[in-house]
């Protein structure tokens, strides 16, 4: 019987040699033998499958199935699958409390833990299986600092759930909260409600953060094209997570790794499809901190100059009518980026890891009879894109804007000024911000929160009464992709460390001016100057543990918002 002292190592095995082969490591062969591995399964390259299965939301939920088949695919094309797990945090389940504050700092422990989990075991190749927003990015940000051999698929939307002969999304019931709350819905249907709107596995249902992201990775290239849309729920899932664990080998036998993929043209590709599909503004962190760690300058405004001639030509909720299981059945991506194309707004030579560029994509585009997601790209829903990056005396480093599924370009009002997302909660139940008002929620941001959360239960409370046409609302906080309205986001620098935004007091008059690209308080420079002069940073809300470490190492969100060594 051969043995790892004779056997010849694979070529592919380029970094698990060094773990499996020779005399010198028998004992490491011993512990895999222990859970059944063999010498020929060892003689094999080793491709992590990183899960993000999670039993605290539908949205990751169906993973475990999934890496059996990418484990298959693994298998059969002669390499040696090995399975780990990672965290997730459900933004929909801990949105409004205080464990909001763990959805972003996951995604950093996400990164770093499939980054040591592959780097310690020298894994030859990687396929990450994700979800829930922040597994998304944070999955290609470990690939990026790897530089080995991966892709990453995302398990799928979930269908709409049916309320009352509609569609309906997780959105409809944070919103129903808000109308619940001004007594225009009773508790039954309130109840009723939210039994209906998730029907089963899956990511949330709209262009919120999550398919926002898997469509980025799509245009990005480190996703299988066309392998992310298929819906959770859909048979050919299953075949897609198949395909990936062959892909991935390929991609392993020829050394193609993600800094081949992810270029500064495929992250100006992502970008255009966050814009044009009038996706979350998350995409805007997500893809700044991506390109840092693929060491591709990218600055916030260059967000600005891609959605400034970018239409919105995707009719997705939020702002628009549809889900992702409709756009899959319109013709998914590769329709986007066919309209797109005739504008030359993409760079078609760009890679996907699948061995097509996305020029060749575009011709493998189809379209479904009579349908109305994406429309032409002479007759967009919007003229500019679904975002827009504004500076002033309120935001020196910027901040993002949503204009999706709305026309408002400009709004002046009183501040109404909350230093926590509760306090602001609170005073929207009890009807005290009116319209007019322009809301600031502080001491949010990425160090202040820490985590920066997002604010769809404010923002969804003030749909539901009526108002989200009718105020502003700026914070150094995120928003759920699922937010619509005139808000802005990420402002910067956070108030928790000196921002202007720690100088506004009540009824201080605010601007947002998306024509002028400004977030401005009518306040001379020297009064902000004075105000900040006098203020002091409040204490930090966590002495120690997980939220105090990334406090203290987390960047500016007008830099993705990621964790570093200090200085």
């Amino acid at each position: 019987m051969s043995s790892l002292y004779d056997l010849p190592s694979d070529p592919a095995k380029r970094r698990s040699r060094l773990l499996t082969d020779g005399p010198d490591r028998a004992p490491a062969r011993s512990y895999f033998k222990a859970i059944g591995f063999t010498d020929d399964d060892l003689a094999k390259p080793l491709v992590g499958i990183a899960s993000t299965w999670i039993e605290t939301m539908p949205c990751n939920y169906n993973q475990r199935e999934l890496a059996e088949h990418v484990r298959q695919g693994i298998r059969n094309a002669g390499g040696m699958p090995v399975e780990f797990n990672t965290i997730a945090v459900s933004d929909g389940v801990t949105m409004g409390t205080p464990g909001m504050r763990g959805s972003l700092v996951s995604r950093e422990v996400i990164a770093d833990s499939i980054e040591l989990v592959a780097y310690s075991h020298m894994f030859d190749g990687l396929v990450c299986l994700v979800g829930c927003d922040k597994t998304i990015p944070a999955a290609v940000m470990a690939l990026l600092r790897l530089d080995i051999p991966g892709l990453v698929l995302y398990n799928g939307s979930i269908a709409p759930g049916k309320w009352r002969g509609k569609d309906v999304t997780i959105q409809d019931v944070f919103e129903a909260v808000g109308t619940h709350a001004v007594g225009k819905m009773t508790g039954a249907d309130l109840h009723e409600l939210e039994t209906l709107a998730c029907p089963g596995a899956g990511a949330c249902g709209g262009q919120f953060t999550a398919n926002t992201m898997s469509m980025a990775l799509d245009f990005l290239g480190i996703s299988p094209a066309g392998l992310n849309e298929v819906p959770a729920a859909e048979r050919g899932k299953s075949a897609a997570a198949y395909n990936a664990g062959e892909l991935v080998m390929k991609l392993v036998r020829e050394n193609i790794t993600p800094k081949q993929i992810v270029t500064r043209e495929a992250l100006e590709n992502a970008i255009t499809s966050v814009a044009a599909s009038g996706g979350s503004t998350n995409g805007v962190l997500h893809l700044l901190a991506i390109a840092l760690e693929a060491d591709i300058p990218l600055q916030i405004d260059d967000f600005e100059e891609i959605a400034a001639r970018t239409p919105v030509i995707a009719s997705l909720k939020p702002g628009g009518e549809y889900v992702a299981t409709d756009l899959y059945a319109a013709g998914g991506c590769a329709l986007l980026a066919r309209e797109l194309a005739k504008r030359d707004l993409l760079h078609l030579s760009a890679r996907n890891v699948d061995g097509r560029t996305l020029g060749e994509i575009v011709l493998s585009a189809s379209e479904s009879e009579d349908q109305k997601v994406v429309a032409k790209i002479d007759e967009p829903f919007q003229k500019r894109g679904g975002f827009a990056i504004l500076r002033g005396n309120l935001a020196p480093e910027g901040c993002v804007v949503k204009l999706a599924g709305h026309e408002r370009t400009f709004h002046r009002g009183p501040a109404r000024v909350f230093d926590s997302e509760e306090e602001c909660f609170a005073a929207v139940k009890a009807g005290k911000v009116s319209a007019g008002d322009v809301v600031v929620i502080r001491y949010e941001g990425p160090a202040g929160g820490p985590g920066m959360r997002e604010m769809l239960a404010v923002t969804a409370a003030l749909a539901g009464e009526g108002l989200d046409d009718s105020v502003a609302l700026l914070t150094d906080g995120r928003f759920s992709g699922a937010t619509h309205g005139f808000m802005a986001a990420h402002v910067s620098p956070e108030a928790a460390r000196g921002g202007p935004i720690a100088a506004l007091r009540e009824d201080d008059m605010i601007v947002l001016d998306v024509e002028a690209r400004e977030l401005r308080a009518e306040l001379s420079d020297e009064e902000i100057e004075s105000r900040l002069t006098a203020w002091k940073a409040p204490a930090p809300r966590y002495a120690s543990g997980v939220f105090a470490k990334y406090a203290a190492l987390v960047s500016s969100a007008s830099e993705g918002a990621i964790t570093r060594p200090p200085g």
